[in-house]
């Protein structure tokens, strides 16, 4: 278990210095994305689809294999032992819909599965006590005892992971719409697991929510301040009927965004990947503008089709003469990686790190030669044309170490070519390669694979009444929205 608690609970508690990082630079106006336009679904080859359709099956089948199908906990890896992540929950309840159009699961069986998750997240115990307790206040903690649903060792009440969580319910209670017990059940719960969150105590500084609390010591020292994944936090707080937000929140989150050129890109920067992609899974940001956005002329898919070219056109140039880096192998976010040391390859000391949160961006970059095939994924639906290819070009190249059971593993370093590693393998000659599959990086991609495909998530969530209120309490109008 030190290798979970240290690997994951320390540096996982939502990348706090990351987002601290962020700052405000001057503004400039916004730049058009030049060369090959998005791709859809009807102009894949064959070989893409068939390689989407294996892809989105395998991911699926990890949510749906390895949550515990009666108290619906997902565990935040595997195959190493671990406990559960709530956000990884969240995704998981994310999946099932997706099983059931695809026609990997009845909806029934869907159905079933995601009651028994919502019953046993509304009924597990919440309370101010440090142990023996699931949440407070309606939030829930990060992590879970896989067993016992009751918060692991001391982390931390979170903000963003509950939001994440969230973000699934809201999305089974839109979709499950049929008038049977078994339905009629899952939005009732998910209205009361809602409501009950009380985001006005999470505001500890004036319009700023918390990341989060802790029991003995009470909220951590870290507010969300935009930009990052924080954004479903503020949507979701300001559409609450119960316990809101005070709407100048948006306004005071907006202010610390970093508008900046990075590698011909002009966007909202944040360095890694996934802050661009986990509130889109869930909102429909296409034609919807809030006050800032309206100001650069664009929107936030477009901000994050913008960061993904970037991230691409930086893996192309590689600075930092990474093995492998190009226009097919590139993607930097948080997860694995093989060890906290540095030393000397090919006469040049290299720093390598384990859990992290890599990226590349205008104010901050974290790179250690270690690739994220879900950066890529969880970007299919604004950049199809760049991350589909790199996904199958990927596959290709590092085969079965790379691409397994359930889809990618969660992270590969192709410099790091011998050795030996703490965490994963180093296969001679080729790279070192994690074993373990992430809930919040499976996620991404199931979910934006079927966003690009059908608008699914999409199309269903712009009918979830609490969601369309937090937009227009932000400030959003236009498009799908309306004024």
């Amino acid at each position: 278990m030190r290798r979970i608690s240290v690997r994951a609970v320390r540096s996982r508690l939502h990348l706090t210095a990351v987002i601290l990082a962020l700052g405000v630079s001057a503004c400039s106006s916004a730049t058009s994305i030049t060369g090959v336009g998005p791709s859809t679904p009807a102009s894949l080859s064959v070989r893409q689809t068939a390689f989407l359709d294996t892809l989105e099956r395998r991911t699926f089948n990890w949510f749906w294999e390895r949550s515990d199908p009666n108290s619906g906990l997902t565990p935040d890896r595997w195959p190493t032992k671990s406990f559960s992540s709530v956000a990884a929950i969240g995704f998981a309840l994310t999946a099932y819909p997706v099983g059931v159009e695809r026609g990997y699961v009845a909806r029934a069986d869907a159905a079933q599965r995601t009651l028994n998750t919502l019953r046993f997240m509304y009924n597990a115990p919440q309370g101010q006590q440090a142990s023996n307790v699931t949440g407070y206040k309606g939030f829930f903690y990060h992590f879970l005892d896989m067993q016992t649903g009751f918060r692991f060792e001391q982390v931390e009440l979170s903000t963003i992971d509950t939001s994440l969580l969230l973000g699934g319910i809201l999305f089974a209670q839109s979709y499950f719409t049929g008038t049977d017990a078994t339905e009629s059940a899952i939005r009732a719960y998910a209205d009361s697991i809602y409501l009950r969150v009380d985001w006005a105590w999470a505001v500890h500084q004036p319009n700023v929510v918390s990341m989060g609390w802790h029991p003995e010591n009470g909220y951590i020292d870290a507010d969300w301040r935009g930009y990052d994944e924080g954004m479903i936090v503020y949507v979701l707080g300001l559409g609450s009927p119960t316990h809101p937000i005070d709407p100048a929140s948006w306004a005071e989150w907006t202010k610390t965004y970093m508008w900046a050129d990075f590698y011909g890109q002009q966007h909202v920067n944040f360095a890694p990947l996934f802050g661009h992609q986990y509130s889109h899974i869930w909102i429909d940001f296409r034609g919807i503008q809030d006050a800032y956005m309206r100001g650069k002329g664009i929107d936030y898919f477009e901000n994050s089709r913008r960061a993904t070219i970037s991230q691409r056109s930086y893996a192309i140039a590689n600075p930092g003469q990474w093995k492998d880096y190009g226009a097919n192998v590139w993607g930097l976010t948080a997860g694995d990686g093989p060890f906290d040391t540095a030393f000397v390859i090919g006469g040049r000391t290299r720093q390598f790190f384990s859990y992290r949160a890599r990226g590349a961006a205008a104010n901050e970059i974290q790179d250690d030669g270690t690739i994220a095939p879900t950066a890529a994924g969880g970007s299919i639906a604004f950049a199809p044309e760049i991350a589909i290819p790199a996904l199958i070009a990927m596959r290709q190249k590092y085969g079965d170490n790379l691409f397994g059971n359930y889809g990618f593993v969660d992270d590969f370093n192709p410099t790091l070519v011998d050795g030996t590693s703490r965490y994963g393998r180093i296969v001679a000659g080729k790279g070192w390669f994690d074993t373990d599959y992430l809930g919040i990086d499976q996620g991404p991609i199931i979910a934006m694979i079927e966003n690009y495909r059908s608008d699914l998530i999409w199309k269903t969530m712009r009918k979830n009444p609490y969601i369309v209120a937090g937009l227009k309490k932000a400030g959003f109008t236009g498009g799908w929205l309306g004024n």
